[in-house]
């Protein structure tokens, strides 16, 4: 096998991967998507490979070490059985209306079969579409490194989310804030369908193309949805559940999402379009992660509200179909339950709790005042809890804080409320519960910075750590520290 900077073999051809397609979102209608080609770039390289999501899509090794293989998933080649289009969506953007907007650099080439069922294949990168705007189509390397990791990393912590198979790059400048290197992400999804294509037939009153769609995503990913009496009220509940679970995953890591517009949220309650997130690293519950966003629209405590927001939308769009407001907003309701429910499960888990006891919730909240308050790094306390006992002294947890008189009555109250646990149970709970590593900003700009120089070795380290972040590693323990202090400084913004 090689690796990521080997120069790739000519054998098997990407026409012979025996992928089978089926084109289920093609199948919707040309109101829906516009169909054109990739746009090619030279000299395509890899930068990094997820083998094990290859195989998990049933791909065998050879094809994705292949030249041709490269070739197709740069955009440079056809894919064989592919049919490459952009589809067509609109979104609220930061609150405000933005009317259309659609795949501007994403081109899907189609769903394949899996041993997971059907996913699509789509490329970011791959070059202008009839929704570009003023874009220029392209994903830079920078861009392209991070959403390929955080994709991986996220699903190594078991939160729902697209999946990146790989990155290609070409030294094809683009200009961003400055000139910088073509990259191309590979990323699958069971579907990239978006809160945002149900507003853009909503809005221009295309209700038999609303219809279609809605009836698409229940038919295909919501089947029970066909039975109850009201099927889109039904879906809308159904989304709103997996989003308040989705929403719950993020607060309980500390991951920021950084742009949660209506477009991009994932009707299937994947987190979807990795731009200006981040990880936290000291806990501050009002952290802005997107310098764009000037008015913390999207801060790491409002993410929350900003996904029932999102849903109202949703909800509103899907009015047309389910006609009775009523019906839409007890649909809607369902996430005001399901989201504390599933955080406090989460927090729970985190803390070594097996059980649930009244006081939990007041335990958590405590938790998070010690934290925000003594700016205490999110994920090494967590991991370090794990080892904490009644009896220990518990110093390596202890240290963290600088106000030993709060973190001293919050032990207290801990060791009370574990008391009557068992170690062993309590121990293996939290090891599976809080990650030892997450993809924080600066070990991405430290991989960007040596893929820059043709140096892929950081990014695949990174990866072996992420897709597996509860392991010890010990060969990367150096990726489990705390920030530097130049980490404060690393600026993320939408053009991220």
């Amino acid at each position: 096998m090689t690796s990521d900077n080997d120069t790739p073999t000519t054998a098997p051809k990407a026409q012979a991967s025996g992928l089978k397609w089926r084109h289920s979102f093609a199948a919707l209608g040309p109101e829906f998507y516009t169909e054109l080609a990739p746009t090619p770039l030279p000299a395509p390289y890899w930068v990094g490979r997820s083998r094990a999501l290859a195989r998990e899509l049933g791909l065998e090794d050879a094809w994705l070490e292949s030249a041709d293989t490269l070739a197709a998933l740069t955009g440079s080649q056809p894919l064989a059985g592919s049919r490459p289009l952009a589809s067509v969506y609109a979104g609220h953007q930061f609150g405000v209306w933005a009317g259309q907007l659609g795949d501007g650099r994403a081109i899907l080439l189609g769903d394949i079969d899996t041993p997971q069922g059907p996913h699509e294949l789509q490329l970011k990168g791959a070059g202008k579409t009839p929704y570009s705007r003023m874009g220029d189509g392209r994903a830079v390397l920078r861009s392209s490194i991070r959403e390929f990791l955080c994709s991986e990393a996220m699903h190594g912590l078991g939160i729902p989310t697209t999946r990146a198979l790989c990155v290609t790059g070409s030294d094809a400048p683009v200009r961003r804030e400055e000139i910088e290197t073509a990259a191309v992400v590979t990323r699958t999804a069971p579907s990239f369908i978006r809160f945002g294509h149900f507003e853009h037939f909503s809005y221009r009153n295309q209700h038999a193309a609303l219809k279609k769609l809605a009836d698409h995503v229940i038919d295909r990913f919501y089947p029970d949805c066909r039975e109850a009496k009201q099927p889109y009220a039904a879906l809308l509940q159904a989304v709103s559940e997996r989003t308040a679970r989705m929403a719950a995953d993020w607060q309980a890591v500390g991951f920021c999402h950084g742009v949660m517009n209506t477009d991009n949220m994932s009707i299937l309650g994947l987190t979807i379009d990795y731009g200006p997130f981040q990880f936290l690293d000291t806990f501050d519950p009002g952290h802005i992660c997107n310098h764009s966003d000037e008015q913390g629209r999207y801060a790491y405590n409002r993410q929350p509200n900003m996904a029932y927001w999102n849903l109202f939308c949703l909800g509103q769009a899907l009015l047309p179909l389910i006609e009775d407001q009523e019906d839409a907003l007890a649909a809607l309701e369902s996430y005001k339950t399901v989201f504390p429910e599933a955080l406090l499960a989460r927090m729970r888990a985190k803390l070594g709790l097996p059980d649930a006891q009244d006081g939990d919730q007041a335990l958590v909240d405590q938790t998070f005042r010690l934290l925000a308050a003594n700016k205490t790094d999110y994920t090494i306390f967590w991991r370090r809890l794990g080892n904490f006992t009644p009896h220990s002294g518990h110093k390596p947890v202890r240290e963290l804080f600088f106000d030993l008189e709060s973190f001293n009555a919050w032990a207290l109250s801990y060791s009370e409320r574990i008391a009557q646990t068992a170690p062993g149970l309590r121990a293996d709970l939290m090891r599976n519960s809080n990650p030892k590593y997450v993809l924080r900003n600066h070990l991405g700009e430290e991989a960007i910075q040596a893929a820059k120089a043709k140096d892929f070795s950081k990014v695949e380290a990174l990866l072996t750590v992420l897709q597996s972040p509860f392991d010890e590693h010990p060969a990367h323990e150096a990726l489990a520290g705390f920030a530097p202090d130049w980490a404060s400084s690393i600026a993320i913004s939408c053009s991220s």
